[in-house]
């Protein structure tokens, strides 16, 4: 009876998610390569898990008793006996229900219980099937969890009895205004519906955000280089340079006064420099990985050493960012040129891709094969896409809530920063994207020995060899913690720190001390697996920024503070102002 259920079920959620992947594709009359791809290999997948699940009568049988009980337990309790007692809980971070008319009221505290135990039953039998390689369980997992949430009653006024209170309240004008935002969203979007999370008048770059003063000092076609002005009057003698991810702006590292990572290191007396990467369009479909290290840090770091006539610099590099500064250094060793930079530091990095979280998802042959066409014809994978996906990761939160705010409820986006860095998104060219899919995510290649090549020559993780800090989140799903500390022991050295914040792969990195929000883990065994390395570490209250710097300091033995550097120098004078002009650039970009 339930495998009848199940396999009748299956094929309901199948064309549900198929529907719903097509409804996103909201620019063409035809289906991406991508959206065909994620179609077929679902219902591979969901093929198997049948073909497992007929094998295993006894694990759906018990399953198929667990959830009628529960579902009879939860009309027993609120319809014939009128308890309000929550019998299945949401989980913690689950905002969906938050509404006191989904305890208190007998329908939609049924409804609501009764979809979460469906929820969480469905998941729960994929995880019971034996037999079914890791791989396909995470997107079977992953793509089902998509259509049960877009399934939710939240999303649906008729079900929602916040938005039918409102809607009512309102006679429906907040559907009409909502219906406005949709088209807008509509016209903004890409391939996919991309819906605006904040006010895209509510942040001036260069005014309200990246406004820590600043120049010009290098220019070329791929990043400009900032060399932001000192804050104090003497300065730390090695400069800093700072490499942000090329799939996002550099500004998330500085944002407004008070949550600026640049502002606190000058005040700090860091001399601080910053990389502000182009926004790739079609004319940039060649621009490769390797460009990123030869004609980006490689270059950023020639210009610093002329302009601050210093030997060594400390650098420090954002997630994709982290691995490129990486494949630099490892490119130094691998030419046997001099060491440039004295240390490295690591925020939110994956090194070893083995273990890439939910976007893992999206890793497979038939899935990249497809990216890839689509990049091809494109000429770059479109930066407004890009952040769809990555706001699926976080459906709830970071996709269905502004749904329900913006389309349903007819709210205004909010003023908010870092929404709005959030949604200035940069393109990311073809060549460099299908290298990082194919060449890194799926096969892995920057741990191997002879994996990648750069510049003409193989690079190997192994020859980094110098003082190494990575700072990692606990919370992070897109650069899981366990498979950033894989990075740290693939690399080579034995000077090497590990940090633990808590939070995610942006709060648990920009965590300004003055805010005091969020703890760090330390544990100076960087031998152990992660789980024993964390299980030892010790805790500590407040941002690890203080941290950094004390150890960015006790390198130099010295700490010799000297004059602050000028700004430029004749062979690389200053051009402009800070921020310059790439980090305005806005999509579409052709």
């Amino acid at each position: 009876m339930f495998q009848n259920f199940f396999s009748d079920y299956l094929v309901r959620l199948q064309e549900i998610n198929k529907q719903w992947w097509q409804g996103l594709e909201i620019k063409s009359s035809v289906n991406s390569p991508l959206s065909e791809a994620i179609q077929k290999i679902s219902l591979e997948d969901s093929i198997q898990l049948l073909k497992k699940a007929g094998e295993q009568p006894a694990v759906l049988l018990q399953l198929q008793m667990q959830w009628w009980e529960q579902q009879l337990q939860i009309w027993q309790n609120i319809a014939l006996a009128g308890k309000k007692k929550k019998f299945v809980e949401e989980e913690k971070e689950d905002k969906r229900f938050t509404n006191e008319l989904w305890k208190t009221d007998t329908f939609y505290n049924f409804i609501k219980q009764s979809y979460l135990l469906f929820s969480k039953t469905y998941l729960n039998t994929i995880n019971s099937i034996d037999g079914i390689d890791k791989p396909t369980k995470e997107r079977l997992i992953f793509f089902s969890r998509q259509a049960i949430n877009a399934l939710s009653p939240s999303n649906f006024v008729a079900t929602n009895p916040e938005l039918l209170k409102l809607t009512i309240e309102k006679n429906g004008e907040n559907l009409l205004f909502g219906l406005e935002q949709l088209k807008r969203d509509l016209e903004s979007s890409a391939d996919i519906l991309k819906i605006r999370m904040n006010d895209n008048n509510a942040c001036r770059i260069g005014d309200d955000i990246a406004n820590t003063e600043g120049d010009i000092v290098f220019s070329n076609d791929l990043f400009e280089l900032i060399q932001y002005k000192p804050l104090t009057n003497t300065i730390n003698s090695t400069p800093l340079l700072i490499v942000p991810p090329f799939i996002n702006k550099y500004y998330i590292l500085d944002l407004r006064k008070e949550n600026s990572m640049v502002r606190w290191l000058l005040n700090k007396n860091h001399s601080v420099f910053m990389i502000s990467w182009r926004n790739p369009g079609k004319k940039q479909a060649e621009i490769h990985f390797s460009d990123y290290v030869l004609e980006g840090v490689v270059k950023a770091v020639a210009v610093i050493e002329d302009i601050t006539k210093q030997e060594q610099i400390n650098a420090a590099g954002y997630c994709i960012g982290g691995t490129l500064l990486a494949s630099t250094i490892a490119y130094y060793s691998a030419k046997r040129m001099k060491k440039r930079i004295q240390s490295a530091s690591f925020f939110a990095t994956l090194l070893d891709f083995s273990q890439p979280g939910e976007i893992g998802a999206y890793i497979n042959d038939t899935i990249v094969d497809a990216i890839e066409i689509q990049n091809n014809t494109k000429g770059y994978m479109d930066g407004r896409s890009l952040s769809v996906t990555f706001s699926l990761l976080r459906e709830n939160t970071l996709y269905w809530n502004y749904y329900i705010e913006n389309y349903l409820k007819g709210n205004s986006p909010m003023d908010f920063d870092l929404l709005y860095w959030n949604s200035d998104n940069m393109n990311v060219a073809a060549a460099c994207h299908n290298f990082l899919l194919r060449e890194l995510y799926l096969e892995n290649k920057l741990i191997k020995e002879k994996g990648i090549k750069i510049g003409g020559v193989w690079i190997d993780l192994n020859k980094i060899r110098i003082p190494s800090y990575f700072i990692s989140a606990k919370e992070d799903h897109i650069a899981l913690w366990q498979g950033t500390y894989r990075g740290l022991l693939k690399s080579g050295g034995n000077n090497k720190t590990f940090v633990l914040s808590e939070a995610g792969h942006i709060a648990g990195v920009i965590n300004p001390p003055c805010k005091n929000k969020y703890g760090y883990w330390l544990n100076n065994n960087t031998t152990q697996s992660a789980d024993e390395w964390l299980a030892s570490a010790n805790y500590t209250k407040g941002s690890w920024w203080p941290h950094w710097h004390e150890w960015l300091m006790n390198l130099n033995s010295e700490k010799q503070q000297i004059k602050p550097f000028k700004q430029g120098s004749e062979q690389n004078p200053v051009i402009a102002k800070a921020p310059g002009k790439y980090v305005k650039q806005v999509l579409p970009i052709t």
